[in-house]
């Protein structure tokens, strides 16, 4: 947070604002940033207590919210600390055994539950409306397995401090606005109104959104476009960072923009996984979110048993049991043999293949029998270089032939746990020699990869079009798929 660098934001390019809780004293180090870095120092308006109570509209000035721990930035533009980034960004830093900077990124996270109302998509004003996937029950495991080995009173005391922050995690998860109809599952949701500021940078994003629509009118659902409003079609988040929001009379809708930001908060932006460029993702619960969620509920009956409170464990794996009833009713497709996601609003099962099926062997959901079906489908997904996302070629990030280390890791991590260690090793060495080839080209680790070409040669057509440098969280992901296959040839030396 001392880093004049972190200050800067590239997506805006707006003079450097760092914002502190209302309420809240200067620290001495932010103080002496202010000279250092010129950076504007200011005070939220007033306190947060719930997501949503203080709309980024009511402050002036975009900025960066403070967090009292040092944290790993993704990188290149990405230089503020981000929700799901960081659970795998912290498996990097145990691997490395920094637990030092594991601990402080949790704890940044329960800052932002007690200062800014919920874990954050990442610490700008612009991003108080919305959350990410939650991971924050797995990041506290992994701190406290790797403390548990050689300070077991510190961990005890970590999970008693962790508890009361998952709960009040998990509640906003479980709660409207993010239920998902009646099905009793969870979708994600933003907040906001409107096109996101951060895509300024990427100012021709949403025209490229319209001009596609309007050239596949059989595939763009109602209320997508509409017409012009009256007023001009340009936001500029200054005067040389125009995002323009119509093209040829026609403009995106207000719930177009609801999609459009619920699919930022589920990290998969962009894709078209929920609907064209995703605008329908509101109407979803996802086997992503709701796999999640399941983990988080037994991870939370593991630190009540460790607590010793067997009542409020039982209740949570209730939660679990019940959720993994609903998972299994409405997103297995038997005669596909893979977990999907589920249209609330249609009351039915999408046909969109994506590679978060396989999410529901990392949260320990998917029967034996499930499994099997699950890993005798990888050939949808599995490519020279590794798994790609999904196997529909839209030009988006998120989508084939495009890579990422999270759903890499998460997917291998899955198919270790119930014993198909080939695919799991041949996974991780696909994946990695990807990473290796970018970083023999041309020095650099890279936010995605190209999996049929198994490099970093990307090519994205619409939405981030650039291949991000860092990058945090396919450091982290490298560095568990190696320590996997060494344990690997250690058992068979």
């Amino acid at each position: 947070m001392t880093d004049c660098t972190s200050l800067i934001d590239p997506k805006l390019t707006t003079a450097p604002v760092l914002y502190l809780p209302a309420g809240e004293a200067i620290p001495a180090d932010v103080k002496a940033m202010e000279s250092k870095c010129r950076v504007d120092v200011r005070s939220l308006p007033r306190a947060i207590h719930h997501q949503g109570e203080l709309s980024p509209e009511e402050i002036a000035t975009p900025g960066l919210l403070y967090l009292p721990h040092r944290y790993v930035v993704p990188g290149g533009r990405f230089n503020e600390m981000y929700g799901w980034d960081g659970y795998f960004i912290l498996l990097g830093e145990l691997a490395d055994n920094r637990l030092d900077l594991a601990q402080g990124t949790v704890e940044n996270f329960f800052y932002e539950i007690d200062h800014y109302g919920s874990i954050l998509n990442a610490n700008r004003t612009y991003y108080l409306t919305r959350s990410q996937p939650p991971f924050l029950s797995s990041m506290v495991m992994a701190v406290y397995d790797a403390e548990r080995v050689q300070k077991p009173s510190a961990a005890r005391a970590w999970l008693r401090e962790s508890l009361p922050y998952l709960i009040r995690d998990h509640a906003l998860w479980t709660t409207a606005p993010h239920l998902a109809g009646n099905t009793g599952l969870s979708r994600y949701f933003d907040l906001g109104h409107g096109p996101v500021p951060e895509m300024a940078d990427a100012s021709t994003y949403y025209i490229d959104v319209i001009r596609w629509l309007k050239a596949h009118p059989d595939q763009t659902p109602a209320g997508y476009l509409e017409p012009a409003s009256a007023a001009p079609g340009r936001r500029c988040a200054d005067k040389t960072n125009c995002l323009q929001t119509s093209l040829d009379g026609e403009e995106l809708t207000p719930q177009f923009y609801l999609g459009d930001r619920a699919m930022r908060e589920s990290g998969f932006d962009t894709s078209s996984r929920f609907g064209p460029f995703s605008g329908s993702t509101g109407d979803y619960a996802p086997v992503c979110l709701n796999s999640l969620l399941y983990k988080y509920e037994r991870d939370v009956a593991k630190i009540e048993v460790a607590l010793g409170d067997h009542s409020a464990a039982a209740r949570w794996n209730h939660l679990a049991a019940v959720r993994k009833q609903r998972i299994n009713t409405l997103m297995w497709d038997d005669a596909a043999g893979l977990f999907v996601d589920y249209d609330a609003r249609k009351q039915q099962r999408s046909t969109y293949r994506y590679v978060t099926t396989y999410y529901t062997l990392w949260a320990g959901l998917a029967t034996p029998a499930q499994a099997k079906r699950l890993a005798a489908n990888l050939p949808l997904f599995e490519r020279a270089g590794g798994l790609q996302t999904s196997t529909e070629d839209t030009g988006q990030q998120w989508d084939a032939p495009f890579g990422w280390a999270p759903t890499n890791w998460l997917a291998v991590d899955g198919l270790a746990r119930y014993g198909y260690t080939a695919d799991a090793d041949r996974l991780a060495g696909k994946f990695m020699a990807t990473v290796e080839s970018g970083f023999r080209h041309d020095g650099t680790i890279r936010e995605k990869y190209n999996m049929d070409s198994g490099s970093s040669d990307v090519n994205v057509t619409t939405g981030y079009k650039t291949n991000v440098v860092g990058f945090g969280w396919t450091n982290g992901v490298y560095r568990e798929m190696e320590q996997l296959l060494a344990s690997k040839s250690a058992a068979a030396d």
